[in-house]
């Protein structure tokens, strides 16, 4: 895709007129294609997205102590909540790769589809500035934010308390094999709460195949 084609799509999709196209073009770009790619955006974005949201629960939850607060925001800006709002707006077609990743199913990779989110939240930033970097988060993250009646527990802390209250050992985790491209990984994790049971999940990431691990053990103790 030209400059062009991409500021089309970022008035469509993000609600912004791009000054500078190039800036845009450059958000999409993955590092297997150029040297001139997302990743410095990105880690703008995460922080701008990061701050958006904390204020975004902050208002929204105003009785809600911190410990819920930070529940309900890593949800909020987990890799797989953008891979998902990106996947909405038409990230992975839009996604400049080189050969190699394109072979590789990067296309796909939430970790891919994610962090070009969160650069692109960067590069609304630069130019749109704090409020039109929240305009837009606002407007693609929707219900995701205030659905929830109550603050969701994270699989991992919920699985831990499981154990505790039924006299267990605590869970133990054990990273299996680790498969695919650089990057997009593939992690095995196992999580067994030893003499009751165990389960086992993949993810792009250890954190999110322990997560998965904990969720699916939590599900077959239910």
């Amino acid at each position: 895709m030209n400059d062009d084609a991409i500021a089309g799509w970022v008035r469509e999709a993000l609600g912004h007129t791009p000054r500078d196209p190039a800036l845009f073009t450059r958000a999409l770009t993955h590092g297997s294609y150029n040297a001139d790619h997302y990743e410095r955006l990105e880690f703008l974005g995460d922080r701008v997205l990061g701050l958006i949201a904390a204020d975004w629960i902050y208002v929204e939850f105003p009785n809600e102590p911190e410990g819920n607060l930070s529940r309900r925001l890593n949800v909020i800006v987990s890799r797989e909540t953008c891979a998902e709002v990106g996947r909405e707006i038409g990230v992975p077609e839009r996604l400049i790769l080189g050969k190699q990743a394109r072979d590789d199913g990067a296309r796909h990779s939430d970790n891919v589809v994610g962090d070009v989110v969160e650069a692109l939240i960067g590069a609304l930033y630069l130019e749109a500035g704090l409020e039109g970097a929240t305009a837009f988060v606002r407007r693609v993250w929707g219900d995701r934010v205030t659905r929830q009646a109550q603050a969701p527990r994270h699989p991992k802390s919920a699985l831990q308390e499981w154990a505790a209250a039924n006299r267990c050992r605590p869970p133990v985790y054990t990273l299996g094999a680790r498969t695919g491209p650089h990057h997009a990984p593939r992690f095995n994790v196992t999580v067994a709460i030893p003499g009751r049971a165990e389960a086992s999940a993949e993810g792009t990431s250890k954190q999110e195949a322990e997560t998965a691990a904990a969720k699916a053990l939590l599900e077959k103790l239910a």
